[in-house]
């Protein structure tokens, strides 16, 4: 147990998907896992353990930003012996060929944050997805004929941007597919615990075309994502 969670040793299984939203964990593990029970109800950010396709799986709320990511990922690594992190979010997308609905599949992840900024010295840490669950998440994918990107995202801690979509322009021109508020967190506490971390996005509103999902058919539209993300949990147990 940690101050974060009152989970038992042995209550997650080594693979975890990591929705932000308590009440997003809750609705994937009461949708998708074969008898889900509740293993944390800490700060309500509420984790589960149940079965998909006959094998364990967990998914645990990581609560919104990097700080509150990192807490998560490290006690999950650190204290219940995780190996495998899969965020499961929603992002802005800033390009176009990004439709509404489409999947990025976060290859890297740039940020602002100090969290990645902070102890690397001289160097900007460049904050990588794990390449054998990314290659199987493709696989994945366009087996399933779900409609996914693969490319870099950035992950920032200021929501409410000032300058909007031109705080990104350096980004955009350097191929940057999305924002989002965790990713870049998860690939660098994931890195220094030597466990397997990949960021899975629905995106769900376009920067450039201010296109978006309401609030009431968001939930519903994440299904592929997080079918992908079980899938890819349940490919990574039965090879590990």
């Amino acid at each position: 147990m940690t101050p974060h969670n009152n989970a038992r040793s042995g209550d997650y299984a080594e693979a975890v998907l990591l929705p932000g939203d308590p009440l997003r964990a809750k609705w994937i593990a009461e949708t998708f896992l074969e008898a889900p029970r509740l293993v944390n109800s800490v700060r309500n950010c509420l984790g589960y353990t149940g079965a998909w396709k006959g094998r364990p799986v967990s998914v645990q709320a990581t609560g919104m930003g990097q700080p509150s990511t990192a807490i998560y990922v490290h006690e999950l690594v650190a204290v219940y012996g995780v190996r495998t992190l899969i965020r499961v979010g929603t992002c802005g997308g800033l390009t176009t060929d990004v439709k509404l609905r489409d999947l990025i599949l976060a290859a890297t992840a740039s940020s602002d944050s100090t969290i990645v900024r902070d102890g690397f010295g001289p160097f900007a840490y460049a904050p990588g997805a794990d390449f054998a669950l990314l290659s199987k998440a493709v696989q994945l994918a366009d087996a399933a004929g779900m409609a996914r990107h693969v490319g870099g995202v950035v992950s920032s801690d200021i929501f409410y941007q000032p300058a909007g979509i031109e705080a990104y322009r350096t980004l955009i021109a350097h191929g940057v597919l999305g924002v989002e508020m965790e990713a870049a967190a998860l690939y660098t506490i994931a890195a220094r615990l030597k466990a397997r971390a990949l960021a899975i996005c629905t995106m769900t509103d376009c920067l450039v075309t201010s296109e978006e999902i309401d609030v009431e058919a968001r939930q519903t539209s994440l299904t592929d994502m997080v079918t992908l993300a079980l899938d890819l949990a349940v490919a990574e147990a039965q090879t590990a």
